[in-house]
Formats: structure tokens, C-alpha cells, sequence
């Protein structure tokens, strides 16, 4: 019985060590979520102004000019796969949804007979990928809870340099990013966005890219659309992949406070079951104590 106490307590005061740890992961992620939440929406107003602008730029040149980021190819033969997952566990299914999501992408894709190369952002999908000897084109990691605009400007880059590269030296046809999208404090859904080329689809009988809104401003291009859809095409993707990251974060931070609380909180009923358990089994052994002495009392006044 004096072996069993003793289990309960170290168990008891092991449970309170984790529990406190879980707190305090709990209180740093609904601090770092706000800010996340904060950056996300200071960055809509240009992204918002850029979509109009390339948006309008596009029209203009649409039908006139085959853009190298705009313009679909023939026949799908190799696609680049962007997976952004977190840099570190404890945050629940975040990482594990979008690495199913993008796996069941490209079965779809390979199904097809498209060639999939991959291109992961964080630890979780680089260590899944290794361990499962998925060859990598390009590695990103320890910037998943706080990305600076730097680091989508370096992701982006690479992305556009092997979008315009020929095929035949190793380049892709489309660009689709896997990011989890920030719905609320409860909701992160993982979606799939097509990156490259930038589609032009019919909204309210006008062509705009898939992103935008119906409503087009009005501009008058200087020296000539061709020329300002050049400078804004590398600006509008690195704004979305800067979008991806930003969401990511705020989703792997939203994703880590509900896990981390869910964690505390069974914490606190497993240690109300070990005191429980501990209580009966002290009742238990001062009983057996309590009666051990009766008995030897007991012993002694027959033999008296």
C-alpha cells in the first residue's frame, strides 16, 4: 500500500509539472495569435489595392498579349506542390491536416500522369517527406509562427524562377499551395489554391483574375498595361504567398491554444483522480495501521 502512495504522488506531481507547461504554451500562443490575427488583416488593404490593380492590368492585355504568368499551357505535364505546415508539434491536427490534404492532392494529380514536385514550408512536412524518401526541389523552415514578408518574397521567387523555366530543364506548368485558412478561434480549414498561372474567369460578365473582386477601378497605364502587368505580376505572387504564410500562422497558433487547453484541462481531472486516489489509499493504510495496533493490543492484555 506504502509503495502504491508513493506511485500516486510522483504520478500526481509529474501530471502538475506538464500541467504548468501546458499553461504556459497555452498563454504564449493567445498572445503570438493575436498578433498574427493583427498582421493578417494590416496586410489586406494592399493586397486588396494589388489584386484591383493586376486585376485591371490583365484586362487590359487580355486577349492582346500572352503574359507568361497568365497564360495556361497545352497539356499539364509537372506541377509544383507548396506545403506550409508548422516548425513544431503540440498544436494538434493542424500539420497532419494539410500533409493529408496535400498527399490526397498529389494522388490526384499522379493519378492523372502529372509529375508532382514538392516544395514544403516547416519541419512537420520536410521530417515527413524525409522519412518517407519524398525527394524535396525546396526547403523552408523556422519561421512557421511568425513569417516576415522576407521569407515569402524568398518563396516566391523560387517559384516564379521555376514556373518560367522550360520543362525541359526542369521547370512546372502550374504552382498550387496547401496552406490552412484562419476561419475563427475554433475553425482552421486546410485549402488548396492554384497559384500559377493566374486564371482569367468570366465574374459578372467581366474577366478578372480568380482571387478578385467583380468590381474593376479604372486606371490608365503608364507607359503601357503590358509593361505595369510585368511589375505587378511578381508583386501579386508574393503577396499571395505571403497571404498563405500569414494565415498559416495565425491558423498553427489558434490550432496550438485550443490543443494546449485541451491538454490542461485533462491535466486538471487527472489530478483530481490521483488526489482522489491517493486520499483513499492514505485512508487505507492508516485503517490497516489503526487495526494492525488494536490487534496487538489485543494480543497483549490475552497474554496478561
Amino acid at each position: 500500500m506504502a509503495s502504491s502512495l508513493r506511485e500516486l504522488r510522483q504520478r500526481r506531481q509529474s501530471v502538475t509539472s506538464t500541467r504548468k507547461i501546458t499553461q504556459a504554451m497555452e498563454l504564449i500562443a493567445a498572445s503570438k495569435v493575436i498578433r498574427a490575427q493583427q498582421a493578417a488583416r494590416a496586410a489586406l488593404p494592399y493586397t486588396r489595392e494589388l489584386n484591383r490593380a493586376v486585376a485591371a492590368a490583365a484586362l487590359e492585355t487580355h486577349g492582346q498579349i500572352e503574359h507568361p504568368l497568365t497564360s495556361p499551357v497545352a497539356q499539364v505535364r509537372r506541377v509544383a506542390l507548396l506545403q506550409i505546415t508548422s516548425d513544431r508539434g503540440m498544436n494538434g491536427a493542424y500539420s497532419a491536416n494539410v500533409i493529408r490534404t496535400a498527399a490526397r492532392m498529389r494522388k490526384r494529380m499522379e493519378a492523372e500522369g502529372i509529375e508532382v514536385y514538392r516544395y514544403s514550408v516547416g519541419r512537420k512536412i520536410i521530417q515527413y517527406n524525409k522519412f518517407r524518401d519524398l525527394p524535396m526541389q525546396a526547403t523552408w523552415e523556422g519561421f512557421s509562427d511568425a513569417p516576415t514578408y522576407g521569407h515569402a518574397h524568398e518563396i516566391a521567387d523560387r517559384l516564379m524562377a521555376d514556373f518560367l523555366k522550360p520543362y525541359e530543364e526542369g521547370g512546372v506548368d502550374e504552382i498550387h499551395a496547401v496552406y490552412t485558412r484562419m476561419e475563427s478561434m475554433l475553425t482552421q480549414t486546410p485549402r488548396v489554391r492554384k497559384v500559377l498561372p493566374v486564371e482569367i474567369v468570366k465574374a459578372d460578365g467581366v474577366d478578372v483574375p480568380v482571387d478578385n473582386d467583380a468590381y474593376i477601378d479604372q486606371y490608365a497605364f503608364e507607359p503601357d498595361a503590358e509593361t505595369v502587368l510585368d511589375s505587378l505580376m511578381p508583386l501579386y505572387i508574393r503577396s499571395r504567398i505571403w497571404f498563405y504564410l500569414l494565415q498559416s500562422s495565425a491558423s498553427q497558433l489558434a490550432s496550438q491554444q485550443r490543443a494546449m487547453k485541451s491538454a490542461t484541462d485533462n491535466a486538471n481531472q487527472l489530478i483530481e483522480t490521483l488526489t482522489r486516489q491517493a486520499n483513499q489509499a492514505r485512508q487505507a493504510e492508516i485503517t490497516q495501521e489503526i487495526t494492525e495496533i488494536v490487534g496487538g493490543a489485543s494480543a497483549l492484555a490475552e497474554q496478561s
